[in-house]
């Protein structure tokens, strides 16, 4: 473990594989010898490796993760290995942007703030032209809805141009609006070459939209963290798709954790977070609930896989639930994860046998019953969409 423990420490900062080097001059050993990376705890097979504040350049995230989760994870002295948590220094916190809206922020948008916020991708995510979305997207709304969401492979494609979609969907939102008396709005889909999602991140802007959605990963720190900057000066909220995140962190013995991506993007400056919800995707429960507390709370206990932290002023992240949801599953998400959550439903809403609008009723209601203390069953019995869509699917989530 030691000899392991040693190899991480070195490759992730000032070591090589031999020794000797004509480099190293008296000036250069004195120097490399306050910046190497520290291995100062080992408990079992968990290490924890402490760095220098000047082996990293502030604010650029790709330097910071190519040293710290970069060359140490193809090691061939390491059949596996998992970074499992990120303790941030101070000096370090304030280089990045954090949040622009966070919670609080994303709640005055809608001024709702005594319950979850919703949101529905239209289904299926792609196949429909740009009208057939945006007339999905008015019934989602008209059912109480609150978010309409592209989802992680909606671009623009031939069948369905980015421009025009957003362009549709604002008309069909104002449309909602008037109708309901509630603040509807969407979110679209701006992942893409970075040039074109400042490009597409103007249009939102243009027509009216108050959000963009990002697939973080796939487009990349740097890229995140540029649109960061451009969503600033646009005033529209980041929410966050973790898509390809299982790719590194579904296996426990190797790659990164789920906590380290939601810590990456809270410093970064997202302002809403993807955590699972205990439906049809890989999410145990355990994650979820470190997940929430790591987006949302200001400071963080140390644990046996996680790091004690301190926020400071960074903003706290909105996190979503999704996944298989359905409204039969959500008291139980209520009680576990609290009302500052948003649950994003999509098959639970475009499939009910009612109809789009039955199926966000029958969310709605299911909301209103938890919180007021009422059991599905006996509220179902004075509102038809709810007792609907208990038929349907019960209160279990799918596997």
């Amino acid at each position: 473990m030691k000899e392991g423990a040693g190899r991480v420490a070195s490759e992730s900062s000032v070591g090589t594989w031999t020794e000797n080097l004509s480099t190293e001059t008296p000036q250069v050993l004195k120097r490399l010898k306050y910046l190497m990376a520290r291995v100062f705890e080992i408990k079992g097979n968990y290490i924890k490796v402490a760095y220098p504040f000047d082996l990293f350049e502030p604010g650029n995230m790709p330097q910071i993760l190519s040293s710290i989760a970069g060359n140490i994870f193809g090691m061939k002295a390491l059949k596996n290995l998992r970074l499992e948590d990120i303790t941030w220094p101070p000096k370090l916190l304030k280089t990045f942007r954090g949040p622009q809206f966070g919670v609080n922020g994303i709640r005055k948008i809608f001024k709702v703030y005594d319950r979850p916020l919703t949101a529905t991708v239209p289904k299926p995510k792609v196949g429909m032209t740009e009208l057939e979305e945006a007339k999905i997207a008015h019934d989602i709304w008209l059912g109480g809805i609150d978010l309409e969401k592209s989802d992680e492979n909606l671009a623009s494609m031939r069948f369905n141009r980015f421009e025009k979609r957003i362009n549709l969907l604002v008309k069909m939102r104002d449309k909602a609006e008037k109708e309901t008396g509630e603040i509807k709005s969407f979110l679209p889909n701006i992942s893409a070459e970075t040039n074109e999602m400042l490009r597409r991140a103007d249009l939102v802007k243009d027509c009216g939209g108050e959000f963009v959605m990002i697939d973080i990963l796939t487009v990349g720190w740097a890229a995140l963290q540029t649109m960061r900057e451009e969503c600033e000066d646009l005033e529209l909220a980041i929410y966050a798709h973790r898509a390809f995140h299982s790719s590194f962190s579904r296996n426990p013995r190797h790659g990164m954790s789920m906590l380290c991506v939601a810590n990456i993007s809270r410093l970064v400056g997202v302002d809403t977070l993807h955590i699972g919800g205990m439906g049809k995707l890989v999410s145990p429960k355990g994650e979820v609930f470190i997940l929430k507390d790591a987006l949302e709370n200001k400071s963080i206990k140390s644990g046996h896989t996680i790091l004690s932290k301190n926020w400071y002023d960074v903003k706290p992240v909105f996190s979503v639930s999704s996944g298989g949801l359905h409204p039969g599953s959500i008291p139980k998400l209520i009680k576990l994860l609290g009302t500052d959550i948003i649950l994003q439903i999509g098959g639970g809403v475009i499939g009910h046998k009612m109809g789009i609008i039955g199926g966000g009723k029958a969310v709605r209601q299911a909301i209103d019953a938890t919180l007021k203390n009422i059991s599905l069953k006996e509220y179902s019995k004075k509102h038809e969409e709810l007792k609907t869509a208990l038929t349907m699917w019960g209160y279990k989530a799918p596997i």
